[in-house]
């Protein structure tokens, strides 16, 4: 097992806010951590104005020792807080429901398989949630498994046997890995206040604004649409 604790905290809650967020999901990068904006389903508004009110998840990075502060502030400071970071372009915003945090890290199992069991999800991965791709990362171990079971099944072959199992952890193997260098990278990059890092970080993203082909080729990595996806992640029926 491959471990390291980041000095970070993900605090989740979610929060209302005056006007839609029509889908786009928004991510602030700030010296603790990311702060994520993720579109949920709107809500009906009284307000003749703004007919339907928005809904968001945040999951919002924070320094260890600081979320611990800011998980046991009253709700007026802690919706301050959150509001700070959130921006004012979707109008006034609010917490509604509880908040929760989690200590994040880097987990990667060394083998995803063993006689007649196979890890899916976080049970194989935890990465860091600055890209938003740990879903994605399970989602695609489904997909592979099943393409992998019902081949197996078509040629009446053992579903369970060691040749599908080691298929599986092979197919899986090196997209995991990639994207948890990726995550950790990223995190390190724009956690970092150095001077010349953070120079090259604002040019890298600015080069990345001003060529589009560059930024659908990250756009579509970072949807799950690029390497040796299986059939269902294509979109082909098994």
């Amino acid at each position: 097992m491959l471990e390291r604790r980041y000095r970070q905290t993900g605090i989740v809650t979610t929060v209302r806010h005056e006007r839609p967020h029509l889908g786009i999901a928004i991510e602030h990068f700030l010296p603790a951590g990311p702060f994520a904006i993720l579109p949920m389903t709107d809500e009906p508004s009284t307000d003749a104005a703004h007919p339907r009110r928005g809904r968001s998840s945040i999951v919002w990075t924070e320094q260890a020792e600081l979320a611990r502060r800011m998980m046991s502030l009253p709700d007026p400071a802690f919706a301050a807080e959150l509001a700070a970071r959130f921006g004012d372009f979707l109008g006034a915003v609010e917490p509604v429901g509880p908040r929760w945090s989690y200590p994040l890290m880097l987990l990667l199992a060394e083998r995803y398989a063993a006689p007649r069991l196979a890890l899916v999800g976080e049970a194989a991965h935890v990465i860091h949630p600055i890209a938003g791709q740990g879903l994605n990362l399970g989602i695609r171990d489904v997909a592979v498994l099943a393409e992998l079971i019902i081949d197996a099944r078509r040629l009446g072959l053992d579903i369970g046997g060691d040749a599908v199992l080691h298929r599986y952890q092979q197919w899986r193997r090196l997209d995991t890995v990639m994207l948890a260098a990726v995550t950790d990278g990223l995190n390190r990059l724009f956690s970092n206040e150095i001077p010349l890092l953070r120079l090259a970080r604002d040019l890298g993203l600015a080069a990345v604004d001003w060529l589009p082909p560059l930024k659908r080729l990250l756009m579509r990595d970072a949807m799950g649409l690029s390497g040796d996806l299986p059939r269902l992640a294509r979109g082909e029926p098994l």
